[in-house]
């Protein structure tokens, strides 16, 4: 069964017809009976064909069976996030040739596809996945669900949380026994500011990881579900929870997430009012960061509000910071915090004119394109005041029907 396949590769890869390679050994049509799986074969014409080809037959044999074993190492080391193991799997496959007639070379793309969207080379994914798209018929219902997860987390990459959601609520568990899309639909749900639901695929996805003892993943999971939580009473159980979650951090020595963490407990304190501690968690944040990320720019805007809210650093310097960030942004192409920051340059130079109808005309439109409803809803707040506030009653009543419809 195998040897026919590999003999057939390696014929093809070094240019012999049939007639060359079975010369003084076999007949053009045995050689094309071997290839095809239609005939048996003495191991004595395998050995001699293997020569010839200047190949160890047992070790090629060996080669392919193992791929399957090497896929499913790998996307365990995926969703583990275990990234020594991944990038070594990663450059044992690209190295292994015989994967092009493996009968799971269909899973290996899709397995790299999601490889590369973890390195945030998306434009290559999507190169992989359009090609998969193609053949779909051909998949296994494994590697279409596959397909389904892998398309999903490239929406959410690309900040299209809508289409995210529609496509990973298609796959099918009972195909597919990667419970990890749970915690993609968490993360778009979340982002879309829908608590319950996000809550719901959060707590999911935390008894998948549990179940797999992946801490790390864990850790993401419980804090999804934390900043679910409203808290309106103001007590601590919410900060002890998300303090106890930055100990367990350091104690798997897990930086990034640590870095998140002390951002979402900076946006508590920012909902709490409390500005100073709210600005000082956002720097902690940022300094265990890439200054080139969007993830810092997200901590750096949260940073520049809430010390321009609590009035705790002079103007001027703010100024710098936004104008820093908006430099980051324009040279990292993340049009959301090219916005965010051109609006925070209008508010802290006391443009408020120039601030809204920037607000209007470019930053919400991007906003409800791409379905970032906390901004979608606090942009409409701010223009509903402002006209309010403008006697401008007709557009102020036209943005509290945006509001209440919303």
């Amino acid at each position: 069964m195998y040897e026919g396949k590999i003999i057939k590769f390696y014929r093809e890869k070094y240019k012999l017809t049939q007639e060359q390679l079975g010369k003084d050994i076999c007949s053009i049509t045995h050689i094309s009976k071997i290839e095809c799986n239609q005939t048996t074969y003495s191991s004595e014409i395998i050995s001699l064909l293997s020569k010839r080809l200047g190949i160890n037959m047992e070790l090629e044999v060996k080669k392919l069976k193992n791929i399957k074993q090497s896929l499913v190492h790998w996307h365990d080391a995926i969703i583990m996030q275990l990234i020594e193991d991944m990038e070594q799997i990663n450059s044992e496959l690209e190295r292994e040739e015989l994967i092009e007639i493996s009968e799971y070379r269909f899973m290996y793309q899709l397995l790299r596809a999601r490889y590369l969207l973890m390195k945030n080379r998306a434009h290559e994914a999507i190169k992989i996945i359009q090609q998969i798209q193609k053949i779909q018929n051909k998949l296994t219902p494994n590697e279409s669900n596959l397909l389904k997860h892998v398309l999903g987390i490239y929406y959410l990459e690309k900040q299209d949380f809508l289409k995210a959601i529609q496509t990973l609520k298609e796959i099918q568990n009972e195909f597919y026994n990667n419970s990890e899309y749970y915690y993609h639909l968490a993360i778009a749900y979340c982002t879309l500011q829908s608590p319950v639901l996000t809550y719901y695929y959060a707590e999911k996805s935390h008894q998948f990881f549990k179940d797999m003892n992946n801490y790390l993943r864990v850790i993401d999971a419980e804090m999804l579900m934390i900043i679910q939580v409203e808290d309106d009473d103001g007590n601590e159980e919410i900060i002890y929870r998300f303090k106890k979650l930055i100990k367990s951090c350091e104690l798997c020595n897990a930086t990034d997430r640590k870095a998140k963490v002390l951002h979402n407990l900076a946006v508590e304190y920012f909902r709490r009012k409390n500005y100073e501690q709210a600005s000082e968690f956002y720097k902690q944040s940022m300094s265990l960061k890439n200054p080139e990320s969007p993830v810092y720019l997200l901590s750096l805007e949260g940073f520049i509000r809430s010390s321009f809210d609590g009035d705790l650093i002079a103007n001027d310097q703010l100024i710098q910071h936004a104008e820093d960030g908006l430099m980051i942004a324009i040279r990292i192409k993340q049009l959301l915090y090219i916005h965010l920051f051109k609006l925070l340059l209008f508010l802290l130079k006391y443009k408020e004119k120039e601030y809204h109808q920037y607000l209007l005309n470019k930053a919400l439109p991007m906003f409800i394109k791409s379905g970032y409803t906390y901004l979608i809803k606090r942009s409409k707040k701010e223009l509903f005041h402002y006209y309010a506030n403008n006697n401008l009653p007709d557009k102020a009543l036209e943005m509290a029907h945006l509001l209440i419809n919303a």
